[in-house]
């Protein structure tokens, strides 16, 4: 018996095979190997067309399944992570409207920026956990004024993973952590907000029906299900925005618990059971997967934009061609300790919302001609993305999040032993490091769903590290070089 899990990326579309009795991954697929176009016909924007995420999941669908030779009648379930904040728009007839204004677009940003002023903001923080802002429902009031035609076809809005749940199963529906990701959701009164539809002046009946993240949100239809060559019936039982899916995928479902990654941009998520709101509009609150009225869970979301990409950058720029990140490391870790006083300010990937979306550029500081080489570029770069790491972290703190330990994939920056100890040296606390996926995660999600797993601990009961970062003690000299770091980043905003 197995379970199948998608993560709808705006990179590439990722499947994975999970056999259900063990837990264990039997494959994964990524189609297209390349990275998938986005439309960018003006500054700030960002679009790309869904049907070509559904025409790329059949094909990572047939990859995944020809690589395991997994028989498709054993497939019970099917999970949805997504990537977050898109806005999909269907006519009657289910067709899409327009490309999709995905997550990087700001071009919405006037819109909700505006509506946070006219309705308030300790309303919209009491009720939304955030500004308007660049959210879903800001995307949607700019195709109301700016394409009127468009905007009277739409009978359903939808999120990217609604949209893909609504191609396998022809069922019109959302959930509440995919509404509360879009500025929908009103967490004082349980319900859609009703006070930022009528602010935009939308109709409430654009709205899908509201599911629950783990349930059984449909079966697929036979059209869907000879596209992908699954059995028809075949359930849809879990559908997540990729952050709190990525965040359940390290089984961080519980208050005090923390989740990261580090790819081109870097996200810490902590769980809390109580609403909170970053008032300087740093940091995004959203329900997580397994929030309730009765029982509150909130996902509090740090994103550092000027992550990987800066280390890859770094990379391009000096290192020669076949070099890999292990040979960068070993030239990284052969530096001391704060590189000889080099220091770095990654965020050189627009604008960053820790910094109260200011667009600072990078930043390389104290540079000696007669000191410093490519080691310790490559040093001071990934002590610099830790340092933005632990600045973000502080903020979290302050809103009264926790972290004593935080929980990573098995990818990317977190691999560095350079950075992952120095967050750890600097706040004191361990890093886990686990063998697994988005994908993963949504393929065991839907075994909860479908009912094959009795709770979400039970579908990540096998879940164990495959590697720790311990607080290495004393770590005077990294907290100085944190310190020296945010002097000179605060020299600078």
């Amino acid at each position: 018996m197995y379970l199948l899990g998608y993560d709808i990326g705006s990179s590439s579309i990722k499947a994975a095979l999970v056999e259900a009795g063990s837990g264990n991954t039997v494959g994964i697929a990524q189609y297209p190997e390349r990275e998938m176009e986005i439309i960018s016909e003006e500054v700030g924007w960002a679009e790309q067309r869904p049907e070509l995420w559904w025409e790329h999941l059949g094909s990572a669908t047939k990859k995944l399944l020809s690589k395991t030779s997994v028989d498709p009648k054993e497939i019970k379930g099917i999970g949805i992570s997504y990537q977050m904040h898109g806005l999909v728009l269907l006519d009657k007839n289910g067709e899409v409207i327009r490309p999709a204004i995905i997550w990087c677009d700001s071009r919405a940003t006037t819109y909700g920026d505006q509506a946070f002023s006219a309705i308030g903001e300790k309303k919209c923080l009491d009720h939304l956990l955030n500004a308007p802002g660049n959210f879903t429902a800001a995307k949607l009031k700019w195709v109301k004024e700016n394409e009127p035609e468009r905007y009277d076809q739409i009978d359903k809005i939808m999120l990217p993973g609604d949209y893909i749940a609504f191609k396998m199963t022809g069922e019109v529906r959302t959930t509440v952590s995919g509404l509360s990701e879009g500025m929908f959701w009103d967490f004082q009164e349980d319900g859609l907000a009703h006070f930022l539809m009528d602010h935009f002046a939308f109709d409430e009946e654009l709205v899908p029906e509201v599911v629950d993240t783990f349930s059984n949100q449909g079966v697929l239809h036979q059209e869907a299900a000879g596209f992908l060559n699954l059995p028809v019936g075949t359930p849809v039982g879990y559908r997540a925005g990729d952050q709190p899916n990525n965040a359940l995928s390290l089984n961080v479902i519980n208050p005090g618990e923390v989740a990261a990654t580090g790819g081109t941009s870097g996200v810490v998520y902590g769980v809390v059971d109580q609403p909170l709101m970053d008032e300087q509009m740093r940091i995004n609150s959203f329900a997580h997967v397994n929030h309730t009225k009765e029982d509150p869970r909130i996902g509090v979301l740090l994103c550092v934009n000027g992550a990987g990409i800066q280390y890859s950058w770094m990379k391009q720029m000096l290192s020669e061609d076949g070099t890999g990140y292990d040979e960068l490391e070993r030239l990284a870790a052969s530096v001391p300790v704060n590189s000889d006083g080099l220091r770095v300010i990654p965020f050189g990937n627009g604008a960053e919302r820790i910094l109260q979306n200011r667009n600072l550029g990078a930043h390389v500081m104290n540079l000696q001609f007669n000191r410093h080489g490519k080691a310790h570029l490559y040093r001071a770069a990934l002590e610099g993305i830790a340092f933005s790491f632990i600045y973000g972290i502080e903020m979290m703190k302050e809103m009264g999040v926790k972290l004593d330990r935080m929980k990573v994939g098995n990818d990317n920056l977190f691999q560095s032993e350079v950075f992952s100890s120095t967050i750890c040296g600097v706040l004191g606390c361990e890093i886990e490091m686990m063998n697994t996926t988005g994908a993963v995660g949504a393929a065991k999600a839907a075994g909860v769903g479908v009912g094959i797993y009795p709770s979400i601990a039970d579908a990540f009961q096998t879940m164990h590290p495959i590697k720790t970062y311990h607080y290495p003690g004393s770590q005077s000299e990294s907290v100085e070089g944190y310190q020296k770091w945010k002097t000179d980043l605060t020299s600078i905003i």
